[in-house]
């Protein structure tokens, strides 16, 4: 996956367990685990929000993007939406 998650390394800067940091935002541990493991398919813009403030970061601390080697095909509607924003 090209999006990497962050978010042990930002903790251990921090000095921040992630229960504690769960329990701050007001998500589960296991919610909140499942996204620092990278596992998570989505993260609501108020939970990401709650968390920068939190740990006093930006969202780019927290995800990065590494394109993988595999290049993304996209599908025939997308194509044609790409190209008529052109």
């Amino acid at each position: 996956m090209p999006i990497i998650v962050n978010l042990d390394v930002v903790l251990a800067q921090r000095k921040m367990r992630l229960n504690t940091l769960a329990a701050i935002v007001g998500i589960t541990a296991q919610n909140l685990s499942v996204l620092k493991t990278g596992r998570a398919k989505a993260i609501r813009f108020d939970t990401l929000e709650k968390i920068c403030a939190i740990l006093e970061c930006q969202p780019g601390d927290i995800l990065a993007y590494s394109p993988d080697t595999a290049p993304v095909s996209l599908s025939s509607t997308d194509q044609k939406e790409l190209s008529d924003e052109e």
